[in-house]
């Protein structure tokens, strides 16, 4: 994610003395909407199983705010629990009138993994919407699983009966390790953009994603690599036998209504 100011004049907010009201207008006026970049299945039939959900804000003239622009300002006044209740809330809806994607994942901020309320406003978002068991992945960040294995368990745990599952982003960045991924049971890793870019050139990337597949395969969770944007770095990721593949160089992300039956 790109770094920005979180004063408001360098995160395309400029002109609002108070970035944080202007945040929170957004909010009353729903001006926040839903985008969706497919995964790609490397091995099976299904060629987009899967599709992780981003988020743009609504500014000036419909222009649409990538969300390096206002996560690092929402992040600042703590209000990224309300933004991640306001994609669950709004990608069920999608979900409930149908969609060709099946299953979407969405990040996980670490302020809402420390919210203990946020599992039960998700199984309350999923039992009204009918959401089938296995559509919504939350996305948690290596570091998180690496400094808080314990607190990325309990909310796996909290999660699980409302059928919601977890994967691992930015996975091998730090580690390739089976502990702490056994413990927290994600179903899938998403490995680290800085392997994926550097795999064609580099024997220590490809001898990482090599040990990330060993993982994966021992432990039956599959491996999404990401930042794919070369042909050439796709066909290598075919023949390393790796299960998903996200990246421009695949598609590009759309409005999630593009993707409604």
């Amino acid at each position: 994610m790109q770094d920005k100011s979180i004063d408001g004049t360098d995160a395309g907010l400029a002109g609002w003395n108070d970035a944080g009201a202007r945040l929170r207008q957004a909010f009353e006026r729903d001006e926040f909407a839903l985008y969706c970049q497919p995964i790609l299945a490397l091995q099976g039939a299904e060629r987009y199983p899967l599709g992780e959900v981003l988020v743009r804000m609504r500014e000036e003239e419909k222009a649409m705010l990538p969300p390096g622009e206002f996560l690092p300002i929402l992040e600042h006044y703590r209000m990224m629990p309300q933004l991640d209740r306001w994609v669950v809330r709004n990608l069920a809806k999608r979900l409930a009138v149908g969609s060709k994607l099946h299953c979407f994942s969405m990040n996980l901020s670490s302020q809402t993994l420390d919210d203990a309320d946020f599992p039960k406003y998700v199984a309350g978002v999923v039992k009204a919407a009918g959401i089938a068991a296995g559509a919504v992945l939350f996305e948690i960040e290596e570091h998180e699983l690496l400094a808080r294995p314990d607190r990325v368990a309990g909310f796996v745990e909290a999660v699980r009966p409302c059928g919601a599952g977890v994967l691992i982003d930015g996975y091998g960045r730090k580690s390739v390790s089976f502990t702490p991924l056994k413990t927290s049971g994600a179903q899938y890793v998403k490995v680290d953009g800085s392997i994926v870019r550097k795999l064609l050139g580099s024997e220590l990337a490809r001898t990482r994603l090599n040990a990330i597949l060993r993982v994966g395969k021992a432990m039956g969770v599959k491996v999404i690599a990401e930042c794919v944007e070369e042909r050439e770095v796709l066909d290598a990721l075919k023949a390393l036998k790796v299960d998903y593949a996200q990246g421009f160089g695949i598609v590009q992300p759309q409005p999630i209504d593009s993707f409604a039956k």
